[in-house]
């Protein structure tokens, strides 16, 4: 049975239709996720929300528990995740108000643990492919269908922050190719892959970065009023596409949730009791073999 994930910011989950809302503290052994999980039914289609920095944005990129939060969606039956984050714009042709609908990432992080697996549990997943392209080709289709100003694949640079860019980075990433930066989609993506579960990301546009000529003009206001508009346009889009995965049966197609199948490296005599007992939600399909 498909169960939808939502991480996001707290506009996100105020969504009309959305029926049976609790929410609910779920434990892991990497600690706690940023908040409790809301749980609700959008016409038939169950629904998780994580609000990613914790309600109130209590937690900064670099503080955020990232090993609890996808651990805590994959122990409640996640099966695929949706990533909604504010991204600045690296390209001229994506202004603000754009959502992407990002295929690629590119990791600069530095002070986030990034894998549930170590010594006493080595495991090497492949990240070539980082996104679950059916779940893009839902939130493509909804997208267009809503009228959004929709743009499919595109390359997110994901910076340690919490400070932003320098006019000199922000060349450096143009220069690379990316797209938008943003400082929240690493390590998640990598760990939905590691934990199994079919990620994707709309990366909401709600300026250009730094390196446009016209960044040191826009005022507060301005980047307000484009983040309302796409906290407005996140919870239509949720709202469409959502429901429309509920029909999805049997293992993806494009290998998401079976992702450890060749991974795990360490003989099972050298595995780590106290690791593996740590693994049993990310990894139990796979070790119970």
């Amino acid at each position: 049975m498909t169960l939808v994930g939502i991480i996001g910011g707290s506009g996100v989950y105020d969504i009309p239709g959305l029926t049976d809302v609790s929410w609910k503290t779920v434990d892991t052994p990497w600690g706690q996720p940023s908040d409790q999980l809301m749980f609700g039914t959008l016409n038939g289609q169950k629904l998780v929300f994580l609000p990613r920095h914790g309600r109130g944005h209590v937690r900064s990129p670099s503080d955020i528990n990232y090993r609890a939060n996808i651990d805590a969606m994959k122990r409640v039956g996640v099966t695929d995740i949706i990533s909604v984050s504010a991204v600045g714009s690296l390209k001229a042709e994506l202004p603000p108000g754009t959502f992407v609908i990002v295929d690629q990432f590119i990791d600069r992080t530095f002070a986030r643990t990034k894998s549930f697996f170590s010594a006493g549990c080595v495991a090497h997943v492949s990240v070539g492919h980082p996104v679950c392209a059916r779940l893009g080709d839902h939130l493509m289709a909804a997208g267009q269908k809503l009228g959004l100003p929709m743009v499919r694949g595109g390359t997110y640079m994901v910076m340690e922050g919490p400070q932003f860019s320098t006019q000199a980075e922000s060349h450096l990433y143009r220069s690379w190719g990316c797209s938008v930066i943003g400082m929240t989609n690493m390590p998640e993506a990598k760990l939905a892959r590691e934990a199994e579960i079919c990620y994707a990301t709309v990366a909401m546009v709600t300026d250009y970065d730094c390196w446009h000529p016209d960044h040191d003009h826009v005022t507060v206001e301005q980047v307000v009023k484009v983040v309302i508009a796409n906290s407005d346009h996140a919870r239509s889009l949720v709202r469409e596409a959502a429901p429309s995965m509920k029909d999805h049966t049997g293992p993806c197609a494009h290998g998401c949730q079976s992702a450890l199948e060749h991974a795990i490296m360490t003989h099972p005599d050298k595995r780590d009791p106290g690791l593996l007992a740590k693994l049993d939600a990310v990894a139990g399909r796979i070790l119970k073999k």
